[in-house]
Protein backbone atom coordinates (compact mmCIF):
# COMPACT_ATOMS: atom_id res chain seq x y z
CA UNK A 1 0.00 0.00 0.00
CA UNK A 2 3.07 2.17 0.59
CA UNK A 3 4.61 2.15 -2.79
CA UNK A 4 1.04 2.47 -4.22
CA UNK A 5 1.10 5.35 -2.19
CA UNK A 6 4.31 7.05 -3.34
CA UNK A 7 3.54 6.01 -7.22
CA UNK A 8 0.29 8.00 -6.58
CA UNK A 9 2.19 10.70 -5.18
CA UNK A 10 4.68 10.92 -7.59
CA UNK A 11 1.67 11.29 -10.47
CA UNK A 12 -0.15 13.99 -8.91
CA UNK A 13 3.37 15.34 -8.76
CA UNK A 14 3.50 15.44 -12.64
CA UNK A 15 -0.47 15.97 -13.14
CA UNK A 16 -0.51 19.36 -11.04
CA UNK A 17 3.07 20.41 -12.52
CA UNK A 18 1.63 20.11 -15.74
CA UNK A 19 -2.07 21.07 -15.73
CA UNK A 20 -2.06 23.04 -12.65
CA UNK A 21 -3.72 22.71 -9.37
CA UNK A 22 -6.62 20.22 -8.28
CA UNK A 23 -9.18 21.38 -5.73
CA UNK A 24 -12.26 19.15 -4.74
CA UNK A 25 -14.92 19.62 -2.41
CA UNK A 26 -16.74 16.68 -0.86
CA UNK A 27 -18.59 17.98 1.61
CA UNK A 28 -21.39 20.12 1.76
CA UNK A 29 -21.75 19.15 -2.07
CA UNK A 30 -23.35 22.39 -3.06
CA UNK A 31 -21.02 24.41 -1.04
CA UNK A 32 -21.30 28.13 -1.63
CA UNK A 33 -19.60 30.77 0.87
CA UNK A 34 -22.72 30.55 3.39
CA UNK A 35 -20.43 26.85 4.73
CA UNK A 36 -18.09 27.78 6.97
CA UNK A 37 -16.85 23.87 7.43
CA UNK A 38 -15.88 22.32 4.51
CA UNK A 39 -14.43 19.09 3.54
CA UNK A 40 -11.75 18.31 0.57
CA UNK A 41 -8.83 18.48 -1.04
CA UNK A 42 -6.60 21.63 -2.34
CA UNK A 43 -3.56 20.02 -4.20
CA UNK A 44 -0.89 22.00 -5.52
CA UNK A 45 2.79 21.68 -6.18
CA UNK A 46 3.57 22.33 -2.93
CA UNK A 47 1.47 19.64 -1.73
CA UNK A 48 2.32 17.55 -4.40
CA UNK A 49 6.30 17.85 -3.31
CA UNK A 50 5.32 16.97 0.19
CA UNK A 51 3.24 13.87 -0.75
CA UNK A 52 6.33 12.32 -2.22
CA UNK A 53 8.62 13.25 0.73
CA UNK A 54 5.72 11.72 3.07
CA UNK A 55 5.18 8.24 1.32
CA UNK A 56 8.82 8.23 -0.03
CA UNK A 57 10.22 8.59 3.61
CA UNK A 58 7.26 6.09 5.00
CA UNK A 59 7.83 3.45 2.72
CA UNK A 60 11.71 3.07 4.35
CA UNK A 61 10.59 3.25 7.28
CA UNK A 62 7.85 0.35 7.40
CA UNK A 63 10.41 -1.67 5.68
CA UNK A 64 13.32 -1.21 8.41
CA UNK A 65 10.49 -1.86 10.90
CA UNK A 66 9.93 -5.25 10.19
CA UNK A 67 12.62 -6.13 11.12
CA UNK A 68 13.70 -3.99 14.00
CA UNK A 69 10.50 -4.56 15.83
CA UNK A 70 9.85 -8.29 15.21
CA UNK A 71 8.71 -9.96 18.25
CA UNK A 72 7.74 -7.08 20.01
CA UNK A 73 4.20 -7.78 21.63
CA UNK A 74 2.96 -4.14 20.59
CA UNK A 75 4.08 -5.20 16.57
CA UNK A 76 0.51 -4.25 15.53
CA UNK A 77 -0.40 -1.90 17.42
CA UNK A 78 2.99 0.25 16.09
CA UNK A 79 2.14 -0.40 12.43
CA UNK A 80 -1.27 0.73 12.81
CA UNK A 81 -0.34 3.90 14.73
CA UNK A 82 2.63 4.57 11.77
CA UNK A 83 0.38 3.80 9.26
CA UNK A 84 -1.97 6.62 11.32
CA UNK A 85 0.27 8.85 11.57
CA UNK A 86 1.30 8.71 7.44
CA UNK A 87 -1.99 9.14 6.51
CA UNK A 88 -2.71 12.29 9.04
CA UNK A 89 0.38 13.59 7.83
CA UNK A 90 -0.64 13.19 4.27
CA UNK A 91 -4.16 14.93 5.31
CA UNK A 92 -3.06 18.00 6.51
CA UNK A 93 -0.41 18.68 3.59
CA UNK A 94 -3.81 18.53 0.73
CA UNK A 95 -6.42 20.62 3.26
CA UNK A 96 -7.68 23.02 1.76
CA UNK A 97 -8.68 25.61 4.32
CA UNK A 98 -7.75 26.54 7.59
CA UNK A 99 -10.96 24.46 9.27
CA UNK A 100 -9.36 21.05 7.97
CA UNK A 101 -5.92 21.75 8.22
CA UNK A 102 -6.28 22.34 12.07
CA UNK A 103 -8.47 18.68 12.34
CA UNK A 104 -5.52 17.07 10.72
CA UNK A 105 -3.06 19.49 12.91
CA UNK A 106 -4.64 17.41 16.31
CA UNK A 107 -4.65 14.49 14.99
CA UNK A 108 -0.99 14.41 14.64
CA UNK A 109 -0.66 15.45 17.69
CA UNK A 110 -3.15 12.51 19.31
CA UNK A 111 -0.82 9.99 16.79
CA UNK A 112 2.31 11.07 18.27
CA UNK A 113 1.29 10.59 21.65
CA UNK A 114 0.00 7.33 21.61
CA UNK A 115 3.21 6.33 19.33
CA UNK A 116 5.09 8.01 21.96
CA UNK A 117 3.77 6.15 24.41
CA UNK A 118 3.71 2.54 22.82
CA UNK A 119 5.57 0.89 25.13
CA UNK A 120 3.48 1.73 28.30
CA UNK A 121 5.88 -0.12 30.85
CA UNK A 122 8.51 2.93 30.24
CA UNK A 123 7.45 5.22 32.93
CA UNK A 124 9.80 7.99 31.12
CA UNK A 125 8.27 7.70 27.64
CA UNK A 126 4.97 8.06 28.49
CA UNK A 127 6.01 11.30 31.03
CA UNK A 128 7.44 12.57 27.77
CA UNK A 129 5.10 11.94 25.61
CA UNK A 130 2.37 13.89 28.04
CA UNK A 131 5.08 16.76 27.80
CA UNK A 132 4.94 16.48 24.19
CA UNK A 133 1.27 16.63 24.10
CA UNK A 134 1.08 19.55 26.50
CA UNK A 135 3.72 21.30 24.64
CA UNK A 136 1.36 21.03 21.66
CA UNK A 137 -1.54 21.97 23.12
CA UNK A 138 0.27 25.55 24.17
CA UNK A 139 0.93 26.11 20.73
CA UNK A 140 -2.64 25.22 19.37
CA UNK A 141 -4.64 27.21 21.86
CA UNK A 142 -2.76 30.39 19.92
CA UNK A 143 -3.75 28.45 16.80
CA UNK A 144 -7.15 28.63 17.70
CA UNK A 145 -7.61 31.89 18.20
CA UNK A 146 -5.87 32.72 14.90
CA UNK A 147 -8.76 30.72 13.18
CA UNK A 148 -11.30 32.55 15.10
CA UNK A 149 -9.71 36.23 14.10
CA UNK A 150 -9.75 34.90 10.30
CA UNK A 151 -12.85 34.24 10.20
CA UNK A 152 -13.92 37.18 11.98
CA UNK A 153 -12.81 39.49 10.29
CA UNK A 154 -12.21 38.00 6.67
CA UNK A 155 -15.55 35.63 6.94
CA UNK A 156 -13.73 32.56 5.01
CA UNK A 157 -10.96 29.86 6.26
CA UNK A 158 -10.58 28.40 2.38
CA UNK A 159 -6.80 29.84 1.80
CA UNK A 160 -7.60 31.14 -1.68
CA UNK A 161 -10.28 33.56 -0.18
CA UNK A 162 -8.71 34.42 2.95
CA UNK A 163 -5.48 35.57 0.73
CA UNK A 164 -7.52 37.38 -1.25
CA UNK A 165 -9.82 39.05 1.14
CA UNK A 166 -6.48 40.05 3.13
CA UNK A 167 -5.21 41.87 0.32
CA UNK A 168 -7.95 43.30 -0.75
CA UNK A 169 -9.51 44.83 2.87
CA UNK A 170 -6.97 45.17 5.50
CA UNK A 171 -8.80 45.29 8.47
CA UNK A 172 -7.50 46.83 11.79
CA UNK A 173 -8.12 45.49 15.51
CA UNK A 174 -8.33 47.83 18.29
CA UNK A 175 -6.98 47.09 22.01
CA UNK A 176 -7.95 48.89 25.37
CA UNK A 177 -10.55 51.19 23.77
CA UNK A 178 -8.88 52.44 20.94
CA UNK A 179 -5.47 53.00 22.51
CA UNK A 180 -3.87 50.53 20.33
CA UNK A 181 -4.27 49.64 17.35
CA UNK A 182 -2.79 46.19 15.12
CA UNK A 183 -3.28 44.51 12.02
CA UNK A 184 -5.63 41.96 12.12
CA UNK A 185 -3.10 40.10 9.67
CA UNK A 186 -0.13 40.46 12.15
CA UNK A 187 -2.45 39.37 15.00
CA UNK A 188 -3.66 36.30 13.38
CA UNK A 189 0.02 35.39 11.81
CA UNK A 190 1.82 35.69 14.83
CA UNK A 191 -0.87 33.66 16.96
CA UNK A 192 -0.75 30.80 14.30
CA UNK A 193 3.05 30.95 14.09
CA UNK A 194 3.03 29.88 17.74
CA UNK A 195 1.22 26.55 17.00
CA UNK A 196 3.86 26.37 14.63
CA UNK A 197 6.56 27.09 17.09
CA UNK A 198 5.13 24.53 19.12
CA UNK A 199 5.18 21.69 16.00
CA UNK A 200 8.55 22.80 14.96
CA UNK A 201 10.34 22.51 18.18
CA UNK A 202 11.21 26.09 18.26
CA UNK A 203 12.42 28.41 21.30
CA UNK A 204 10.65 28.76 23.47
CA UNK A 205 8.34 25.43 22.94
CA UNK A 206 11.33 22.95 22.14
CA UNK A 207 11.54 21.12 25.03
CA UNK A 208 9.49 18.02 23.80
CA UNK A 209 11.29 17.54 20.97
CA UNK A 210 15.19 15.99 23.08
CA UNK A 211 12.75 14.02 25.18
CA UNK A 212 11.29 11.82 22.83
CA UNK A 213 14.13 9.23 22.25
CA UNK A 214 12.43 6.77 24.53
CA UNK A 215 10.57 5.45 21.11
CA UNK A 216 11.79 3.07 18.69
CA UNK A 217 13.78 4.70 16.56
CA UNK A 218 11.74 4.28 13.66
CA UNK A 219 9.53 6.89 15.10
CA UNK A 220 12.02 9.12 15.77
CA UNK A 221 12.72 8.78 12.21
CA UNK A 222 9.32 9.61 10.74
CA UNK A 223 9.06 12.52 13.28
CA UNK A 224 12.24 13.99 12.42
CA UNK A 225 11.76 13.88 8.97
CA UNK A 226 7.77 14.77 8.74
CA UNK A 227 6.07 15.31 11.90
CA UNK A 228 8.48 18.28 12.95
CA UNK A 229 8.28 19.92 9.01
CA UNK A 230 4.82 20.73 10.12
CA UNK A 231 5.76 23.96 11.45
CA UNK A 232 7.99 25.09 7.95
CA UNK A 233 4.83 24.02 6.02
CA UNK A 234 2.45 25.61 7.25
CA UNK A 235 3.98 28.82 7.05
CA UNK A 236 4.85 28.05 3.13
CA UNK A 237 1.08 26.73 2.89
CA UNK A 238 -0.06 30.71 4.55
CA UNK A 239 3.17 32.07 2.45
CA UNK A 240 0.71 35.18 1.37
CA UNK A 241 -0.86 35.90 4.15
CA UNK A 242 2.74 36.54 5.97
CA UNK A 243 3.71 38.43 2.86
CA UNK A 244 1.50 40.96 3.94
CA UNK A 245 3.09 41.91 7.76
CA UNK A 246 6.51 42.17 7.43
CA UNK A 247 6.79 42.77 10.92
CA UNK A 248 5.13 38.93 11.55
CA UNK A 249 8.19 37.70 9.34
CA UNK A 250 10.91 39.74 11.02
CA UNK A 251 9.70 37.98 14.33
CA UNK A 252 9.50 34.54 12.58
CA UNK A 253 13.20 35.47 11.47
CA UNK A 254 14.57 35.79 15.19
CA UNK A 255 12.93 33.03 16.40
CA UNK A 256 14.64 31.05 13.81
CA UNK A 257 17.94 32.37 14.84
CA UNK A 258 17.63 31.98 18.46
CA UNK A 259 16.82 28.45 17.87
CA UNK A 260 19.49 27.51 15.55
CA UNK A 261 22.10 29.10 18.01
CA UNK A 262 20.40 26.94 21.10
CA UNK A 263 19.84 24.00 19.90
CA UNK A 264 23.69 24.17 17.98
CA UNK A 265 25.29 24.72 21.47
CA UNK A 266 23.39 22.13 23.27
CA UNK A 267 23.97 19.52 20.66
CA UNK A 268 27.75 19.98 21.25
CA UNK A 269 27.23 18.96 24.66
CA UNK A 270 25.24 15.26 24.82
CA UNK A 271 26.66 12.12 24.98
CA UNK A 272 23.54 10.85 23.63
CA UNK A 273 23.54 9.61 20.12
CA UNK A 274 19.92 9.91 19.39
CA UNK A 275 19.47 13.13 22.08
CA UNK A 276 22.68 14.57 19.73
CA UNK A 277 20.82 14.15 16.95
CA UNK A 278 16.87 15.56 18.46
CA UNK A 279 18.85 18.71 19.08
CA UNK A 280 20.53 19.06 15.39
CA UNK A 281 16.72 18.78 14.13
CA UNK A 282 16.21 21.84 16.19
CA UNK A 283 18.46 23.24 15.13
CA UNK A 284 17.95 22.39 11.52
CA UNK A 285 14.25 23.50 12.19
CA UNK A 286 15.54 26.97 13.15
CA UNK A 287 17.38 27.22 9.80
CA UNK A 288 13.86 26.29 8.19
CA UNK A 289 12.23 28.79 10.06
CA UNK A 290 14.82 31.97 9.61
CA UNK A 291 14.78 30.77 5.74
CA UNK A 292 10.64 31.53 5.95
CA UNK A 293 11.40 34.76 8.20
CA UNK A 294 13.52 35.98 4.99
CA UNK A 295 10.91 35.26 2.81
CA UNK A 296 13.25 32.16 1.37
CA UNK A 297 9.67 30.22 1.38
CA UNK A 298 10.92 28.08 -1.65
CA UNK A 299 14.69 27.35 0.22
CA UNK A 300 12.55 26.39 3.36
CA UNK A 301 11.09 23.64 1.57
CA UNK A 302 14.29 22.61 -0.29
CA UNK A 303 15.79 22.18 3.28
CA UNK A 304 12.99 20.81 4.68
CA UNK A 305 12.80 17.80 2.12
CA UNK A 306 16.76 17.17 2.24
CA UNK A 307 16.69 17.35 5.93
CA UNK A 308 13.86 14.89 6.11
CA UNK A 309 15.63 12.68 3.57
CA UNK A 310 18.86 12.76 5.62
CA UNK A 311 17.63 12.60 9.34
CA UNK A 312 15.32 10.16 8.73
CA UNK A 313 18.43 7.94 7.19
CA UNK A 314 20.52 9.02 10.31
CA UNK A 315 17.70 7.73 12.73
CA UNK A 316 17.86 4.07 11.03
CA UNK A 317 21.45 4.11 10.94
CA UNK A 318 21.87 4.86 14.29
CA UNK A 319 19.28 2.24 15.47
CA UNK A 320 21.21 -0.23 13.87
CA UNK A 321 24.53 1.55 15.92
CA UNK A 322 22.69 1.17 18.79
CA UNK A 323 21.66 -2.13 18.11
CA UNK A 324 25.51 -3.50 17.20
CA UNK A 325 26.68 -2.39 20.31
CA UNK A 326 24.71 -3.83 22.75
CA UNK A 327 25.83 -6.95 21.24
CA UNK A 328 29.53 -5.88 21.47
CA UNK A 329 30.70 -7.43 25.04
CA UNK A 330 33.97 -4.91 24.70
CA UNK A 331 34.10 -1.29 25.30
CA UNK A 332 35.74 0.21 22.33
CA UNK A 333 39.41 1.32 22.42
CA UNK A 334 39.92 5.11 23.90
CA UNK A 335 42.91 5.30 21.45
CA UNK A 336 40.65 5.00 18.45
CA UNK A 337 39.11 8.54 19.29
CA UNK A 338 41.92 10.38 19.59
CA UNK A 339 42.08 13.79 17.98
CA UNK A 340 45.37 13.82 16.07
CA UNK A 341 46.30 17.66 15.55
CA UNK A 342 48.02 18.95 12.30
CA UNK A 343 48.62 21.74 10.14
CA UNK A 344 48.62 21.76 6.69
CA UNK A 345 49.25 25.56 4.91
CA UNK A 346 47.38 24.82 1.90
CA UNK A 347 44.41 23.68 3.29
CA UNK A 348 43.98 26.64 5.72
CA UNK A 349 44.74 29.18 3.35
CA UNK A 350 42.43 27.72 1.01
CA UNK A 351 38.98 27.42 3.45
CA UNK A 352 40.37 30.75 4.83
CA UNK A 353 40.05 32.17 1.61
CA UNK A 354 36.70 30.96 0.25
CA UNK A 355 34.83 31.67 3.85
CA UNK A 356 36.04 35.38 4.04
CA UNK A 357 35.73 36.24 0.30
CA UNK A 358 32.19 34.95 0.09
CA UNK A 359 30.77 37.78 2.87
CA UNK A 360 32.66 40.47 0.62
CA UNK A 361 30.46 39.18 -2.76
CA UNK A 362 27.47 39.76 -0.42
CA UNK A 363 27.78 42.93 0.71
CA UNK A 364 29.37 44.33 -2.65
CA UNK A 365 25.23 42.37 -4.30
CA UNK A 366 23.67 43.38 -1.11
CA UNK A 367 24.69 47.40 -1.91
CA UNK A 368 24.54 46.71 -5.75
CA UNK A 369 28.35 47.18 -6.21
CA UNK A 370 28.39 44.54 -8.90
CA UNK A 371 26.58 45.02 -12.49
CA UNK A 372 25.38 41.67 -11.85
CA UNK A 373 22.20 41.08 -13.75
CA UNK A 374 20.29 38.65 -10.73
CA UNK A 375 16.23 38.62 -11.43
CA UNK A 376 15.48 38.75 -7.58
CA UNK A 377 18.32 40.80 -6.01
CA UNK A 378 17.35 40.62 -2.34
CA UNK A 379 16.37 36.77 -3.06
CA UNK A 380 20.37 36.38 -4.23
CA UNK A 381 21.80 38.36 -1.57
CA UNK A 382 20.11 35.91 0.92
CA UNK A 383 20.50 32.78 -0.92
CA UNK A 384 24.35 33.51 -0.83
CA UNK A 385 24.46 34.33 2.69
CA UNK A 386 22.85 30.60 3.18
CA UNK A 387 25.13 29.45 0.85
CA UNK A 388 28.43 30.98 2.50
CA UNK A 389 27.20 29.50 5.87
CA UNK A 390 27.03 26.10 4.37
CA UNK A 391 30.29 26.20 2.60
CA UNK A 392 32.00 27.31 5.66
CA UNK A 393 30.57 24.49 7.72
CA UNK A 394 31.92 22.11 5.04
CA UNK A 395 35.53 24.08 5.09
CA UNK A 396 35.78 23.25 8.47
CA UNK A 397 34.77 19.58 8.15
CA UNK A 398 36.63 18.71 5.20
CA UNK A 399 39.75 20.71 7.27
CA UNK A 400 40.07 17.91 9.62
CA UNK A 401 40.82 15.53 7.41
CA UNK A 402 44.26 15.52 8.34
CA UNK A 403 45.47 11.73 6.94
CA UNK A 404 44.55 12.68 3.40
CA UNK A 405 46.59 14.38 0.51
CA UNK A 406 46.67 18.15 1.39
CA UNK A 407 45.99 19.15 -2.74
CA UNK A 408 43.11 16.86 -2.35
CA UNK A 409 41.56 18.56 0.27
CA UNK A 410 42.23 22.31 -1.33
CA UNK A 411 40.55 19.94 -4.51
CA UNK A 412 37.41 18.96 -2.71
CA UNK A 413 37.00 22.42 -1.05
CA UNK A 414 36.83 24.22 -4.46
CA UNK A 415 34.60 21.71 -5.89
CA UNK A 416 32.43 21.73 -2.71
CA UNK A 417 32.48 25.97 -3.10
CA UNK A 418 30.89 25.60 -6.80
CA UNK A 419 28.25 22.68 -6.19
CA UNK A 420 26.86 24.80 -3.00
CA UNK A 421 26.50 27.32 -5.42
CA UNK A 422 25.37 25.78 -7.86
CA UNK A 423 22.54 24.02 -5.76
CA UNK A 424 21.40 27.19 -3.79
CA UNK A 425 21.47 28.82 -7.26
CA UNK A 426 19.36 25.91 -8.54
CA UNK A 427 17.07 25.99 -5.13
CA UNK A 428 17.01 30.23 -6.00
CA UNK A 429 15.80 29.91 -9.59
CA UNK A 430 14.21 26.50 -10.49
CA UNK A 431 12.50 25.28 -6.68
CA UNK A 432 11.43 28.70 -6.16
CA UNK A 433 9.79 29.42 -9.32
CA UNK A 434 7.93 25.98 -9.48
CA UNK A 435 6.67 26.27 -6.38
CA UNK A 436 5.48 29.57 -6.66
CA UNK A 437 4.90 30.47 -10.43
CA UNK A 438 3.01 32.89 -10.37
CA UNK A 439 4.21 36.43 -12.06
CA UNK A 440 6.30 38.38 -8.77
CA UNK A 441 5.39 35.93 -6.40
CA UNK A 442 8.33 34.85 -5.09
CA UNK A 443 9.91 38.38 -5.55
CA UNK A 444 7.13 39.97 -3.63
CA UNK A 445 7.71 37.36 -0.15
CA UNK A 446 11.48 38.68 -0.60
CA UNK A 447 10.75 42.07 -1.02
CA UNK A 448 8.17 42.13 2.29
CA UNK A 449 11.03 40.48 4.20
CA UNK A 450 13.45 43.12 3.22
CA UNK A 451 15.71 43.28 6.64
CA UNK A 452 16.72 47.30 7.06
CA UNK A 453 20.35 47.59 5.33
CA UNK A 454 22.12 48.32 8.62
CA UNK A 455 20.74 45.28 10.54
CA UNK A 456 21.97 42.95 7.58
CA UNK A 457 25.20 44.51 7.28
CA UNK A 458 25.50 44.39 10.66
CA UNK A 459 24.64 40.28 10.87
CA UNK A 460 27.22 39.71 7.60
CA UNK A 461 30.37 41.40 10.20
CA UNK A 462 29.26 39.28 13.01
CA UNK A 463 29.31 36.26 11.17
CA UNK A 464 31.87 37.08 9.03
CA UNK A 465 33.84 37.64 12.94
CA UNK A 466 32.97 34.07 14.69
CA UNK A 467 34.19 32.34 11.46
CA UNK A 468 37.45 34.32 11.46
CA UNK A 469 37.88 33.30 14.96
CA UNK A 470 36.83 29.65 14.40
CA UNK A 471 39.95 29.84 11.44
CA UNK A 472 42.53 31.57 14.24
CA UNK A 473 41.50 28.54 16.55
CA UNK A 474 42.07 25.70 14.60
CA UNK A 475 45.17 27.53 13.45
CA UNK A 476 46.46 28.33 17.24
CA UNK A 477 45.29 24.85 18.44
CA UNK A 478 47.24 23.09 15.20
CA UNK A 479 50.05 24.94 16.42
CA UNK A 480 49.60 23.75 20.02
CA UNK A 481 49.09 27.70 20.99
CA UNK A 482 46.97 29.40 23.22
CA UNK A 483 45.21 32.55 22.42
CA UNK A 484 43.45 34.93 24.74
CA UNK A 485 40.29 33.87 23.41
CA UNK A 486 41.06 30.17 23.79
CA UNK A 487 42.05 30.84 27.13
CA UNK A 488 39.24 32.73 27.99
CA UNK A 489 36.81 30.08 26.94
CA UNK A 490 39.18 27.56 28.58
CA UNK A 491 38.07 29.47 31.83
CA UNK A 492 34.51 29.26 31.42
CA UNK A 493 34.43 25.87 29.67
CA UNK A 494 32.98 23.96 32.98
CA UNK A 495 30.01 26.35 33.75
CA UNK A 496 29.48 26.56 30.14
CA UNK A 497 29.29 23.11 29.68
CA UNK A 498 26.64 22.83 32.94
CA UNK A 499 24.26 24.97 30.98
CA UNK A 500 24.15 23.67 27.48
CA UNK A 501 23.88 19.94 29.27
CA UNK A 502 21.16 21.35 31.80
CA UNK A 503 19.27 23.27 28.18
CA UNK A 504 20.20 26.60 29.88
CA UNK A 505 17.84 25.69 32.79
CA UNK A 506 15.00 26.22 30.50
CA UNK A 507 13.07 23.28 31.36
CA UNK A 508 13.59 23.21 35.23
CA UNK A 509 12.16 26.60 35.01
CA UNK A 510 9.14 25.59 33.07
CA UNK A 511 8.80 22.79 35.78
CA UNK A 512 8.69 25.20 38.64
CA UNK A 513 6.05 27.70 37.11
CA UNK A 514 3.86 24.69 36.40
CA UNK A 515 3.85 23.36 39.45
CA UNK A 516 3.33 26.81 41.18
CA UNK A 517 0.04 27.52 38.55
CA UNK A 518 -1.07 23.79 39.61
CA UNK A 519 -0.81 25.00 43.34
CA UNK A 520 -2.49 28.35 42.36
CA UNK A 521 -5.38 26.14 40.96
CA UNK A 522 -5.68 24.01 44.29
CA UNK A 523 -6.14 27.15 46.26
CA UNK A 524 -8.68 28.56 44.18
CA UNK A 525 -10.48 25.25 43.70
CA UNK A 526 -10.89 24.84 47.18
CA UNK A 527 -11.59 29.05 47.73
CA UNK A 528 -14.66 28.01 45.64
Amino acid sequence: MKSIAFFISVWTLYYVSTKGSIHLIFWPLNADNSFVLTIGMLVDRLTAVMMVLITSVSIVIHVYSIRYLEGDPGYARFFALLSFMTFVILGLVASPNLFMLFVFWQLLSLALYLILAFNFSNRPACQNAFKTFFAHRVGDVSFLCGIFLAYKYFGTLEFNDLFRLAAEQPQMISLFSGMFNISAVTAITLLVFVGAIAKSSQFPLHVWLPDTMDSPTPVSALMHAGIVNAGGFLLNRLAPFYALTPNTLHIVFMVGLLTVILGASMMLAQNDIKKTLGFSTMAQMGYMIMECGLGAFALAIFHLIAHGFFKASLFLHSGQGIHTSREEPKFPDPSGHEVKISYNQLSFVTGLIITLVLPLIILMVAHDMLNIPLQNAHGAVILLFFAWVTASQVMFSLFRFHAVASWKIASAMIVSLFFIGFIYLWAAEVFTHFLYPGPGVANGFFLAAGLNPIVFDLLIVLATLLILISWIFVYADSKGQKIFIVQWINSIKKRLYMLLINRFYIDLNYERWSRSILRLAQKLGHGF
